[in-house]
């Protein structure tokens, strides 16, 4: 059971909640779920409430409303959907002010949250608008790639920010907002992979976690799937899907001879080789050294203004992270089937691709660990003590 899915939104069990988190992807889901485990552990007697999805629920978290169910990518998407965000904006603050929680932490997925961070201020609920909600934020929206100016705005409205790159530091230097790094996730010790590399294992296809992306990126990944199998007809390959309606989709697109649909979270799936999507699984594959390349394809508005506004030469974290390719990213029109079955033909049969990709999965793990062993779980509770 993933709790409700309709506004407004319930009131808390037992009374005013001591913390509400408000995450907005899969991916934010499971971020938010693995701090609120280590939360709860260290204060078994915490009320917590949240916005998520269904690991948020299963950390022990009162589910308000399933927002998994409403991701959406690129402008056009957001656009159609713009009244339903409005209104959970508006359903989101009413409830704060109605309960008051000692805190609300917000978990990634800025285009919402932000906003209702400053809805908050403004309407003198949040510490920083003169009431008594402290606003927290765990996951910094990526201000070095994008529109860096929405620091200021950051640091007007929320009380502390926990950040899990450690060059994101440098990036709120010049504003009044406390950041601290955290380390990222990945590197918990409580962490399962949900891959591995296998030199002997299936090639996986990961097209994302949201049904429009998709829609548009499984099509290039099934393609090159075909074409690769002409020169390798026993691989097989694996897709993993993190919910109900991507698989949906997935099953829509039709499925090639020789694919696997397997459940995010069942099982660690050991690939040779990975095409992928520049969002959280390619990171789960870089850390794990699965040689690969990034695909990505999106509407053409979204992808012109993309264009227009980010500052970074790559789309995929662990490129960012490292300043080099260490997956080769194959954007729009350049993804066609024959450049990515090669790609796949190169990641399973040159053993220096192999070496490679290796010694930058080593790199980039050394680089994502706290050195103090401070965690997501240690900064919230020193929050809301």
């Amino acid at each position: 059971m993933t709790g409700p899915s309709s506004l407004p939104l319930p009131a808390p069990l037992g009374g005013p909640p001591d913390l509400l988190v408000i995450a907005g992807e899969h991916s934010g889901d499971e971020h938010a779920a693995r701090m609120v485990r280590g939360v709860l552990k260290r204060r078994p007697g915490l009320s917590v409430a949240a916005l998520g999805g269904r690991r948020l629920a299963e950390a022990g978290a009162q589910l308000l409303f399933d927002r998994t169910a409403m991701s959406v990518v690129g402008l056009a998407e957001v656009a159609r959907n713009l009244s339903f965000f409005r209104r959970l904006i508006e359903e989101t603050v009413l409830w704060v002010d109605k309960y008051l929680p000692k805190a609300v932490c917000f978990v990634d997925n800025s285009g919402v949250n932000l906003r209702i961070a400053k809805a908050l201020r403004l309407r003198g609920i949040s510490v920083k608008g003169g009431g008594p909600v402290r606003a927290l934020y765990y996951i910094s929206p990526q201000i070095w790639a994008s529109r860096a100016d929405r620091r200021y705005d950051m640091a007007r409205n929320l009380d502390s920010l926990a950040v899990i790159f450690p060059f994101e530091i440098e990036s709120y230097a010049d504003t009044s907002l406390p950041v601290e790094f955290v380390g990222h996730p990945f590197m918990a010790q409580d962490y399962a992979p949900p891959v591995s590399y296998d030199p002997k294992g299936p090639v996986l296809l990961l097209p994302g976690s949201r049904p429009k992306a998709v829609s548009l990126i499984f099509p290039a990944l099934a393609d090159a799937y075909r074409e690769f199998l002409k020169g390798s007809p026993k691989t097989k390959a694996v897709v993993l899907y993190p919910s109900d309606d991507i698989r949906s989709v997935l099953e829509s697109l039709g499925l090639p001879e020789g694919v696997r649909l397997q459940r995010t979270g069942e099982g660690t799936v050991g690939a040779s080789a990975v095409l992928t999507s520049s969002g959280t699984m390619s990171m789960h594959c870089a850390l794990a050294g699965i040689p690969g390349a990034i695909v990505y394809r999106t509407d053409p508005i979204t992808y012109l203004v993309g264009r227009w506004i980010v500052s970074v030469p790559y789309l995929g974290i662990a490129n960012i992270i490292l300043g080099e390719a260490m997956y080769p990213e194959f954007i729009q029109a350049t993804s066609s089937p024959s450049v990515l079955a090669a790609q796949l033909r190169e990641c399973t049969g040159d053993a220096a691709r192999r070496d490679r990709t290796s010694m930058q999965a080593s790199e980039l793990r050394s680089m994502l660990v706290n050195p103090n062993g401070v965690t997501e779980a240690d900064w919230l509770l020193g929050k809301i003590a």
